[in-house]
């Protein structure tokens, strides 16, 4: 690991614990009900870019720290529920700005990616559809939204669900299909072509503005504002999708590092029956399983980074990534739920919290069941191969 990357986590580090950690009690956490405000987000970034941590996986020149060194650098921002919000590493930020980067024009980097980086807006990302109108969910092309040229603009119509952040948001990428294939486009946000139609109650509560349910009329969009070409949407999501992917591993075992942390403390001090919770094999066990889980999952994050540093797309490795490190975590958060008993369900620690947004995480960017079903067909694509 390099030292610039060490040097990177170890001030993130210290930011989430000394300055974001004590904001967990802020009412303001709570919002509306759907994640925390936007005057809460922006409050925590202004402190974030006085200590020189606000966006720190992006260098000053606009390149990226490489997937391994973003790594120990995005673990320790998720500290904290809060922590990905106040540096600016959360979702679905840093996969859009990721993806910006690599694909937008100079003009639409200058325009939208600026303003993402420096953390003065947020934004949303408009894939998914209404799974009970037949929309694209986990199978992208099942898209429904439409995109059609008329001169110098193309005009989306469609319906949109599940979209993370969207309220409150400045800049979306807009996902549509047009007669070449799938397009994505840049957006200032709100627009009054996008109504929300609801923001539906969700296990999870650490993302600003929910998750929204959409109806797009007759949006108009200025042809230079698509991202790339006609038709190769579902490529560019590729250049996302692995990175996405993996980050929301990153900043998840952060999250579950801190609440083994907590369970740990409350097992080492807390007597029951003439000892130690930790001292009670079968409390001592749960603590110890997490330990290994925790060690798999860098372990696991560690590979599959390298294997995108390659310059691989690294599709099945981030899906084998993903399956495992959202698994081992969902065990993670229930052992420190259930070592803290009582206390572990209550809001007075991250604890609950976090054991909710993990699980909302094993169906975040793919089930666990459609990752393992792709997995399933490249190994019989592999195998069929192999036969001639």
């Amino acid at each position: 690991m390099t030292e610039r990357a060490k040097d990177i986590a170890a001030k993130v580090e210290a930011f989430v614990r000394d300055v974001v950690i004590p904001y967990e009690k802020d009412p303001r956490v709570k919002g509306h009900g759907h994640g925390p405000t936007d005057e809460l987000v922006m409050e925590m970034r202004d402190k974030a870019r006085a200590a020189g941590v606000l966006t720190p996986h992006i260098r000053a020149d606009g390149s990226h720290l490489t997937q391994r060194e973003t790594a120990i650098v995005l673990i320790k921002s998720g500290l904290s529920p809060l922590g990905p919000l106040a540096v600016n590493t959360f979702a679905p930020d840093e996969g859009n700005m990721y993806l910006i980067g690599h694909v937008g024009s100079a003009d639409l980097k200058d325009r939208f990616l600026k303003k993402l980086v420096s953390g003065e807006a947020r934004s949303a990302f408009l894939m998914t559809e209404p799974a009970s109108e037949g929309g694209a969910g986990s199978d992208p092309s099942m898209m429904l939204t439409t995109a059609r040229q008329d001169g110098n603009r193309w005009v989306v119509n469609g319906r949109k669900a599940f979209i993370t952040g969207y309220q409150g948001a400045s800049v979306g990428i807009v996902m549509a299909k047009s007669e070449d294939g799938a397009c994505m486009f840049l957006v200032d946000l709100p627009d009054p072509a996008i109504t929300i139609d609801r923001v539906p109650d969700t296990i999870d509560s650490s993302m600003p503005g929910g998750h929204a349910t959409l109806t797009i009329k007759d949006l108009r969009i200025p042809a230079d504002q698509m991202l790339g070409q006609s038709g190769e949407g579902f490529k560019y999501a590729q250049v996302r999708l692995s990175p996405a992917r993996l980050s929301h591993c990153m900043r998840w075992l952060g999250c579950c590092i801190r609440a083994h942390e907590i369970a740990t403390a409350y097992a080492c001090k807390r007597m029951a029956f003439g000892k130690l919770l930790i001292d009670h094999e079968g409390v001592g066990f749960m603590l110890a399983e997490n330990m290994i889980l925790i060690q798999q999952a860098e372990l696991m994050i560690d590979w599959c980074a390298g294997v995108l540093d390659s310059g691989s797309l690294g599709t099945a490795e981030s899906s084998m990534a993903k399956v495992s490190v959202s698994e081992a975590l969902m065990k993670i958060a229930d052992n420190c739920v259930q070592v803290m008993g009582g206390s572990g369900v209550t809001g007075d620690t991250i604890v609950e919290q976090v054991f909710r947004e993990v699980r909302a995480f094993r169906i975040y960017d793919g089930p666990t069941e459609v990752h393992k079903w792709s997995l399933a067909k490249k190994i019989k694509r592999d195998f069929l191969k192999g036969q001639h």
